[in-house]
């Protein structure tokens, strides 16, 4: 069978998906305060990419590693020219004259006290995925946010997608016709750091970094960056990535929450370098169409590697493959061709930060593309499925009353205590 490719090299504008950034129009205004709690890596990846858009200036940066806190605040004198006011408590930054919005970047497990403390002051908020570490967190963070009436966006990024956008496009225009079963998939194999215990670095303060999350004994497979495949601080890869695919599937298909969630796994191949599992089968069950998410953390992922990170939509008429940079659509028809586009999103970072920074300007919450109602569905929905592995056994969700239904052991882990001095938000 003979195969056509059809190269979009163009930007594809879907309302609700894709928003430009425009650097000229941001720069002409008065630049919007910035203050970043959580200065690490992508920290600083969404607090360069405000920058890049322009109209904004970075006054002040919080880090519990001083390492973090001098690197990145040296990195934004030299891209800004003036130097924000460096802390260690998030406290004192959110007291620094003049701010107006608040960039979180910390690991997910600070994400509520940093979030809500900032709502309290009244910041406009950016927060980095996911929204909270548990469900009764996120709950707590859409009742602060709803009561200071502030702009927040969550960090979906590939809501930005020009790929993703067609695949709606393409969905909505009946081209694979109904679709009745959607799959998401995340294959690879990571690159894991050294798991001895051994004492954090001196620049690290690790009793603040674990804050009000379980104190584990210090590794560096759990610290910077790798805490993504530590159950206490990452809640592994569904959570982390998976979010994603999840989250967009959610905008794709104008889903709400699932119903009752059903997954399997195990953690075998990585079995003491990692504590959540390398291999991982949940179906979500959202009404009319269900989602399941797989991963393997080893091997070659699936048999076709182009498949390896992607979403598969299995439509009446066909199937259609969606990914950060590709679409394939594969027609039921015999004899009709594959159709394969590469379709690029440059600036997909740049174009989400840019739509959070026109609603600031503009005050104007309907602006957003990721409000924090909707961010909490995506996380909660992941978390659920989480909850059904740890507790093997099916999870039945009540939208509504948002609560687990008929599932003792499960409705427990909605919220997690809290350690030490730290006290939980109420939802």
């Amino acid at each position: 069978m003979k195969r056509r490719s059809f190269i979009q090299k163009s930007s594809i504008a879907t309302a609700g998906l894709v928003t430009a950034f425009n650097i000229p129009a941001f720069a002409q205004d008065q630049k919007i305060k910035i203050g970043l709690i959580g200065a690490g890596w992508y920290g600083m990846v969404i607090t360069e990419a405000a920058l890049k858009v322009g109209g904004v200036e970075v006054i002040a940066v919080c880090d519990v590693d001083t390492e973090h806190l001098k690197n990145s605040a040296d990195k934004l004198e030299s891209i800004q020219g003036s130097r924000p006011q460096e802390f260690k408590d998030y406290n004192e930054l959110l007291d620094v004259k003049g701010l107006e919005a608040i960039f979180i970047g910390s690991v997910p497990h600070w994400h509520a006290l940093h979030f809500i403390a900032a709502c309290e002051k009244g910041y406009d908020i950016y927060c980095e995925k996911p929204l909270a570490y548990d469900i009764e967190e996120g709950k707590a963070m859409v009742k602060a946010a709803q009561k200071a009436g502030n702009i927040v966006q969550i960090g979906f990024q590939r809501r930005q997608s020009n790929a993703f956008a067609k695949a709606k496009e393409l969905i909505e225009s009946d081209k694979i016709g109904k679709v009745h079963q959607i799959e998401a998939q995340i294959h690879y194999n990571p690159v894991l750091q050294d798991h001895t215990i051994q004492e954090p670095p001196a620049s690290l303060d690790w009793e603040t970094w674990c804050g009000p999350a379980p104190k584990l004994d210090y590794r560096p497979s759990i610290g910077h960056i790798a805490w993504r495949l530590e159950k206490e601080y990452g809640n592994g890869h569904l959570v982390d990535w998976g979010i994603h695919h999840i989250d967009i599937i959610r905008k794709i298909m104008g889903l709400g929450m699932p119903q009752s969630f059903d997954t399997n796994g195990s953690l075998n191949i990585l079995e003491g370098k990692i504590t959540t599992p390398d291999t991982l089968n949940a179906t979500m069950n959202f009404a009319g169409c269900p989602v399941i998410w797989q991963h393997r953390m080893w091997g070659t992922g699936d048999l076709n590697k182009q498949y390896n990170n992607g979403v598969f939509f299995y439509g009446e008429n066909g199937t259609l493959f969606a990914s950060d940079r590709k679409l394939v659509v594969m027609p039921n028809e015999k004899d009709k061709e594959q159709e394969t586009m590469e379709i690029n999103t440059p600036g997909m970072q740049e174009n989400h930060v840019a739509n959070f920074l026109q609603a600031v300007k503009a005050k104007d919450k309907s602006l957003l593309s990721c409000p924090i109602e909707d961010a909490f569905q995506s996380t909660a929905t992941v978390q659920l499925a989480m909850i059904s592995y740890y507790t093997d056994s099916k999870v039945s969700w009540d939208a509504q009353a948002q609560k687990i239904v008929g599932n003792k052991d499960a409705s427990k882990l909605m919220a997690r205590p809290y350690r030490g001095k730290y006290e939980r938000p109420k939802a």
